[in-house]
């Protein structure tokens, strides 16, 4: 089975130069936050920090690594997702969320001739 590099880099120190990598299970998927998820400038150039109060803002997340049972979402793809769904890890450094395939809203991924790229 061919890995991305992404999935390569998903590992975790086990001892002294050993490392194992991370499988996702059931329905669930590791994703990196983009970077709206904290602070965004408004149309106006306007910083908006991510402390500020966004009811209802969905934002979006790179999918590197999707669990057994998902059937819509592939590595590389985009997802769209409530910032509240599901849950943050830091694995080597790098912030990482963990999702349920039913927290995912759309998917948008690479445009086949003929389609959007963009599945609601």
């Amino acid at each position: 089975m061919r890995r991305t590099p992404a999935e390569r880099d998903v590992t975790r120190d086990v001892g002294h130069d050993a490392k194992q990598s991370i499988r996702m299970t059931a329905d669930r998927i590791l994703a990196v936050p983009s970077r709206e998820a904290g602070e965004r400038k408004s149309r106006a150039g306007i910083l908006i920090p991510a402390t500020a109060n966004v009811d209802r803002r969905l934002v979006w997340a790179e999918v590197v690594q999707v669990g057994p049972t998902v059937r819509n979402v592939e590595p590389g793809d985009r997802v769209l997702f409530s910032p509240d769904a599901g849950y943050e890890v830091e694995i080597r450094g790098e912030e990482y969320l963990i999702l349920r395939e039913r927290d995912v809203h759309a998917v948008a991924s690479e445009r086949d001739d003929g389609q959007t790229g963009l599945y609601l």
